[in-house]
């Protein structure tokens, strides 16, 4: 056979690294060598023996096609599906929001890990991946390529680690309201505890100049009318430290600010000051874990 079907099989199998002679490209003739790769094609994506293009190879090549970036990606029915949304899932789950087992098709557990990823980088969450969001994860490539996906158990940090991190990092900590603020002081108490020469302040409601990052705390969700920010939602969130460290390698601007929403997990009255202890205990370590080498 030959033409420009000819021609898109052998664009699409040379893309993902599959060889064919020059003289079968130049002349879009699906010859030896192309049956060869899609031969191949076919045994690494586990499709049966033979070297033809039938359906389910199309499909499975059109699948493979797709390069993160190449299309936007949100939740539909059929849902999208191919190479782009298991390296998205992929990037997502290693960044700490895990969407489950990367499949390659983009579900309703995908579109949840998206928003909680674009709200933790400080982008409109919308769970709808366009070339914004790509960039992001374009530019957090070096935390995630070739990284294995978070499990849920935190890491604690040693007590020498802890201080250490302390003392080497500017951090104004403040609460936007009383719950949050009780939470934030017990944060400032436990890092002073921890070491004299700790760097972290506990601030009212406007952070100093000279810090390196801002964590604002706070119990109710940002206003619908706020400029968004970057945000760890900690009910949502099974790793503290993996998405500290996401929001502070895709932040822009210095000092870095970062929102702490306490939503779900505070309630007036039932919110106990040993509740306050073990959530800025737990925040603290988390902060440390990210911060340290």
């Amino acid at each position: 056979m030959q033409g420009p079907a000819v021609e898109d099989v052998q664009a699409r199998l040379t893309r993902l690294g599959y060889t064919i002679d020059a003289a079968e490209l130049e002349a879009q003739e699906f010859g030896p060598a192309t049956a060869k790769a899609v031969q191949e094609f076919r045994a690494n994506m586990q499709l049966d023996a033979g070297d033809t293009v039938d359906t389910a190879c199309w499909s499975a090549l059109v699948d493979a096609s797709y390069a993160l970036g190449d299309r936007t990606l949100y939740l539909r029915l059929p849902n999208f599906h191919g190479a782009d949304v298991m390296e998205l899932q992929h990037a997502l789950n290693t960044l700490g929001f895990s969407c489950g087992r990367a499949d390659g098709s983009f579900g309703p557990h995908t579109e949840a890990a998206l928003q909680q990823f674009q709200e933790n980088v400080g982008l409109f969450a919308d769970g709808m991946a366009f070339q914004d969001t790509f960039n992001y994860i374009h530019r957090l490539r070096h935390v995630w390529e070739g990284k294995p996906p978070v499990v849920d158990a935190e890491e604690r940090t040693g007590f020498a680690r802890a201080a250490s991190v302390l003392e080497r990092n500017r951090i104004a900590v403040m609460g936007v309201d009383p719950i949050a603020r009780n939470v934030a002081s017990r944060m400032w108490n436990i890092a002073t505890a921890t070491t004299d020469g700790s760097g972290m302040q506990l601030c009212d409601s406007e952070a100093p100049d000279d810090v390196d990052m801002i964590f604002e705390l706070a119990s109710s969700e940002l206003p619908e009318d706020a400029a968004p920010r970057a945000t760890i939602v900690l009910a949502d969130c099974p790793n503290v430290s993996r998405r500290i460290r996401t929001a502070l390698a895709a932040s822009t601007t210095r000092p870095t600010l970062i929102r702490f929403e306490l939503t779900g997990i505070t309630r007036y009255g039932s919110f106990t000051s040993s509740d306050a202890q073990a959530l800025a205990v737990q925040l603290l370590d988390g902060v440390c874990d990210a911060l340290s080498d």
